[in-house]
């Protein structure tokens, strides 16, 4: 046993403490006894064995300071044991002690034979320290010396990326990837180098020429055929960050058959996996992810959480709420699920489960936009068109004070919706005017306030010039033919009207009272009572319309 593998094994128990220190004085050394010099180096080396003993101890007493102290004499005595003085170094770096560590691996790079491992200790260190000359020359020689260690290579990069020297980089990473002795893990270490020079200087690493290099490189480590399944997560990886999806799920799906069943091995892998779904737009497979990952870990909240933005993105309403208030159950404190969750209810149709899930994120967070805007939506779908208004209100002064952005469009037209809906007519066309100014095409504005106009009679010229802009948009919507068609019918067109109104029928996803209503005013003025009649009774048949009803019974024989 080398003395640094004893200092990497860390302490023993203390009945084992003194044949601890008998062995690594007697057994330490990791290399051969120099030929004696004269006493003088036998002296040293006698020390150095006498401090790594004592360090020894000192580490099985707990004491790692102390410790410390009598590793790096060790290593300063003897500097010939490269492993001990990497250890050594490696352990004063950490301690920032970067001063003593150049001493100690200066001393072992000045020894006959010293090996590129030291050099590129030396490098990383002389860099550290600022010493860039230095640490440049270091990391040369030690790419000389082992031109198949990945130490000196890296050192090197990083040099040349701080001074911008983005050619020389990318010139070493191809040399590296080019030496024909490297290891698989030696290649797919250069990855994350190509990776990062692409993405700082890709006028010099043009993604395409970077992209052939690296995949260059990882053909190389297929022909290892390693079975090892950290080096094949790291290949995954590589092909993950270079874009080969196609390449790395197969590798990420057969480590999951492979690795142990326990989810903190497995579970990072299903989420590289997830994070591939979604950028391929494959929803479903995602969700099969973070399910199996809600399977091994029932306690994981943000899971939970994407598990419901991904069902409610894909129209699965009742799951994606099951999995939302999962999430707010497992951290009451994300603020945002309370919001999606509200959402989700609101699409559900269950207004007042969302005004409860509103109100318990009111108690617990402060006013905001998001809170008072669903409020404002929530409060609408209850008809309480005043509570609705308030709320709408209050979100446009947050908005206009701390993010201007958010009065869009979609805000003014919820906004005018609701005050159209309140009775308040002349309010509501100023703000459905506010949300075509912003969005001149914005299709539902223009309906809306186009079919206002036409059902109160007024401004029938430009209500017709709205909505045919609508329809011409979306000439197959059920809802913009029905508004044509009634504007047609307001402007004492109904044989025009007539088709638009058919149209209509037609499209709709489910039968309308509404627009069976329309149809037979149509109907009864164009003088066929018996279709009116019919259109009537089918619209009454889906709901129950007292205005219907009246002409109905004006059409029943005197």
């Amino acid at each position: 046993m080398t003395m640094a593998c004893a200092v990497a094994l860390g302490c023993r128990s203390s009945s084992s403490r003194v044949l601890a220190a008998s062995e690594a004085a007697t057994f330490a050394p990791a290399r051969p006894d120099p030929k004696p010099d004269g006493d003088a180096a036998l002296h040293r080396l006698a020390a150095a064995h006498a401090h790594y003993g004592a360090g020894v101890i000192h580490e099985m007493d707990g004491e790692p300071a102390s410790a410390l102290k009598d590793y790096y004499e060790a290593a300063r005595l003897d500097p010939g044991d490269e492993e001990l003085v990497l250890e050594v170094s490696r352990r004063l770096l950490i301690a920032n002690q970067a001063g003593k560590a150049l001493q100690i691996v200066r001393q072992a790079a000045a020894q006959p034979g010293a090996s590129g491992l030291v050099y590129a200790r030396l490098g990383a260190i002389e860099a550290r320290l600022n010493h860039k000359e230095k640490a440049m020359a270091a990391d040369v020689t030690a790419i000389r010396k082992s031109p198949a260690a990945f130490g000196g290579y890296q050192n090197l990069f990083l040099l040349y990326i701080q001074d911008r020297k983005a050619r020389q980089a990318l010139d070493l990473l191809d040399k590296a990837a080019h030496q024909p002795e490297v290891d698989a893990l030696f290649l797919l270490r250069l990855i994350p180098l190509y990776a990062s020079l692409r993405l700082q200087y890709p006028d010099v690493a043009r993604p395409e020429v970077v992209h052939t290099n690296a995949m260059e490189a990882l053909q190389r480590v297929e022909q290892f055929k390693t079975e090892d399944p950290s080096l094949r997560l790291m290949l995954a990886d590589a092909y993950n960050s270079l874009g080969e999806s196609e390449k790395a799920v197969p590798l990420y799906l057969g480590l999951l058959k492979e690795l142990p069943d326990v989810p903190m091995v497995r579970d990072p892998v299903r989420a590289r996996l997830t994070a591939i779904y979604l950028r391929s737009k494959n929803p479903q497979r995602a969700m099969g992810q973070l399910q199996a990952i809600a399977r091994d870990d029932p306690t994981n909240p943000q899971v939970y959480y994407l598990l419901g933005k991904l069902a409610y993105a894909g129209n699965q309403l009742r799951p994606a709420a099951d999995y939302l208030r999962k999430a707010i159950l497992l951290e009451p404190n994300d603020e945002q699920a309370y919001y999606d969750l509200a959402s989700v209810q609101l699409s559900l149709n269950k207004a007042r489960d969302a005004l409860q899930t509103l109100q318990t994120a009111r108690k617990k967070f402060s006013s905001n936009f998001v809170l008072e805007f669903l409020t404002g939506a929530a409060e609408g779908r209850q008809r309480a068109f005043n509570e609705a208004l308030r709320h709408y209100t209050a979100a446009e002064i947050i908005a206009k004070a701390t993010d201007p952005s958010r009065l869009d469009q979609f805000f003014y037209f919820q906004v005018g919706a609701a005050y159209e809906q309140a009775g308040q007519y002349h309010e509501a066309e100023k703000y459905l005017r506010k949300s075509l100014a912003i969005a001149p095409d914005f299709t539902e504005a223009m309906n809306y306030l186009g079919y206002m106009w036409a059902e109160h009679g007024v401004k029938l010229e430009q209500a017709r010039k709205l909505i045919e802009k609508a329809v011409k948009a979306e000439p197959k919507n059920a809802a913009y033919l029905d508004s044509l068609g009634w504007v047609l019918y307001q402007l004492k067109k109904p044989q025009q009207a007539l088709p638009y109104i058919l149209k209509a029928v037609q499209r709709l996803d489910q039968p309308d009272a509404e627009v069976y209503g329309h149809l037979g005013d149509v109907y009864l003025a164009l003088k066929e009572p018996a279709k009116a009649r019919a259109a009537w009774l089918k619209s009454l048949s889906l709901q129950p319309n007292e205005e219907v009803r009246k002409k109905l019974d004006a059409l029943a024989p005197k």
